[in-house]
């Protein structure tokens, strides 16, 4: 790249390396000047400005990203759309992250230009989580870095990858000794079960028995016969030795020991083995019967995704294998209760504003609010919904006021929360007001919606949430075209309360003005951010060209 201060009149063809206003129209750094951007800078007064310009040998930043990250991702991966030299990947399921570190190292050395960072191997992930970024640092990357890093990434089978979490049957055989209460076995099951709903597994059945082989045995003869696959085994005494009493109950039912001890605490005294079919048997430790995270759970992870482990498998678990000191790391009753208020959650929310009256619309028609009106053969308001559905944002939340018994019954079946505003009348504000105040607080930043921009996209939702990053300075996204701003805006969380503040018939955009430095612009290839549905004429004129045949 050729970077430097050049005179304006010099400019055309070049990339802005910082933002540049003229006038009422701002261009955004790495924007491409045009003859006509060139003209409107210089009668803005401005005389110089500092550019790149690509040499022959460069990739653009967007298209390096993309280069590099289609060929790193693998199955269970959901590929997010290229900005500011960006691809994020995220889970499409939940799920283990499987990756090749050393082919991920030997890309970030290729050239200080390509960078890719991911999370830690074998995390348990949501569906929608973020799972690795490829981040271009510089506006373009040399081609022959770009094709050596994507041959990296191709080579060796998948670089990253989610194995997603399977279903499974699973049995639990406690034994007990006489003076053993069964208050003590009833909380082991219990969070036994905890554990594996986590997991999305579920505890088929139970056995309890003595503490002796034969009984053990029959125990797990007795489960396999209910068609558990993976078992658990928690002895009323710890495992010693792979000749202890749960070892040879194993082997007496045709099970074959694999391994005992494991470098990870708590979690020393596990058990691999394998049932007569070929199925894990796990000989569990005591800490099994806590819901703190140990070493039990990295291998039931690893088993429920259908990633075998052998003894070398529990061997590798010593470094990062001190739990004992780590209280950042959910408890797994914990998790569970976050997934199930939050699931399938991405951090970022869609809010979409349906309340208004709609006045200039229904004074002209004498209909129903224009939320209602016929789009392609559904209400405009479930086009609109359905988009930010089919996007990375949860939750989709809706707020309703006027006729909102009809928009309500527009929206059946549809996953959303609607919240109600009984203060629509007041204005625009009172429905951020009322939104805001649901926002969930695991998410980082919302997506402002109108109900009455049915052309904008899921994939324009997704590029405004791939732009987001408020450590870059990008808090507050909004999309752009030809220059103007439009809909929706993605704010950041650290900005509600002074959205909540905000009075009248006015929404946020202000702020946009307020906090420049926060602010990125989107520039989309049409303006369908730029139209909205206001008058009758103007639903007409969009059916027409956006709808056609179609629009019912």
């Amino acid at each position: 790249m050729i970077y430097g201060e050049v005179a304006i009149a010099t400019a055309a063809g070049a990339r802005l390396v910082h933002r540049e206003r003229a006038g009422a129209r701002s261009f955004a750094k790495g924007h491409l000047l045009t003859d006509e951007d060139v003209a409107a800078l210089q009668a803005a007064g401005a005389t110089k400005v500092t550019v790149v310009r690509f040499e022959p040998s460069d990739v653009g930043e967007d298209a390096a990203a993309d280069i590099v990250a289609k060929a790193a991702t693998g199955e269970g991966l959901d590929l997010g759309p290229a900005f500011t030299g960006r691809v994020n990947l995220h889970a499409a399921t939940a799920g283990l992250v499987l990756l090749d570190a050393a082919r991920i190292d030997a890309i970030n050395r290729v050239d200080p230009a390509i960078t890719i960072a991911t999370l830690a191997p074998y995390a348990l992930v949501e569906a929608k989580q973020l799972v690795a970024t490829v981040k271009i640092i510089p506006y373009a990357a040399p081609e022959a870095a770009v094709k050596a890093c994507a041959e990296i990434a191709a080579t060796s089978g998948p670089l990253i990858r989610v194995a997603p979490l399977r279903h499974e049957k699973v049995g639990l055989i406690q034994t007990r000794l006489p003076d053993m209460k069964e208050s003590v076995l009833d909380k082991t099951a219990r969070i036994t079960a905890e554990r594996l709903a986590v997991l999305g597994s579920d505890l088929k059945a139970e056995k309890r028995c003595g503490h002796a082989a034969d009984e053990i045995a029959a125990a797990i003869k007795a489960l396999k016969t209910e068609g558990c696959g993976l078992l658990l085994i928690v002895g009323a005494s710890a495992i010693a030795d792979r000749r202890d009493v749960i070892p040879a109950g194993i082997e007496l039912a045709g099970g074959t020991v694999e391994h005992f001890g494991m470098p990870v605490d708590p979690g020393n005294l596990l058990l691999l083995a394998k049932s007569a079919d070929g199925a894990p048997v796990l000989g569990l430790p005591g800490c099994a019967r806590s819901p703190k995270l140990n070493g039990v759970d990295w291998v039931m992870q690893r088993l429920l995704a259908g990633i075998p482990v052998g003894p070398r498998d529990i061997q590798g678990m010593g470094v990062g294998g001190l739990l004992m000191e780590i209280p950042s790391r959910p408890l797994p009753r914990a998790e569970a209760e976050r997934r199930k208020g939050a699931a399938k959650m991405s951090k970022i929310a869609a809010l979409i504003l349906a309340a208004g009256r709609s006045s200039r619309f229904i004074d002209k028609t004498g209909g129903p609010t224009k939320l209602l009106a016929d789009v392609g053969g559904e209400p405009m308001i479930a086009r609109v919904v359905k988009a930010a559905l089919g996007s990375q944002a949860r939750p989709v939340v809706v707020v309703v006021g006027h006729q909102q018994e009809a928009v309500r019954a527009a929206l059946a079946g549809l996953d959303v929360t609607i919240v109600e505003n009984p203060q629509y009348a007041e204005g625009i504000s009172t429905s951020l007001k009322a939104g805001l105040a649901l926002m969930p607080t695991e998410i980082d930043g919302a997506l402002v919606q109108l109900g009455d921009m049915p052309s904008v996209p899921a994939s324009v939702l997704d590029q405004l949430i791939a732009a987001f990053n408020p450590l870059e300075g990008r808090a507050i996204v909004v999309p752009t075209s030809g220059g103007k701003r439009g809909n929706p805006v993605l704010w950041g969380r650290p900005f509600f309360e002074e959205m909540g503040k905000v009075q009248g018939d006015v929404g946020a955009r202000h702020l946009i003005g307020a906090y420049p430095e926060a602010v990125a612009e989107v520039a989309m290839a049409d303006d369908c951010v730029l139209l909205d549905i206001d008058e009758p004429a103007a639903l007409a004129d969009f059916l027409q060209k956006n709808v056609g045949a179609n629009a019912g």
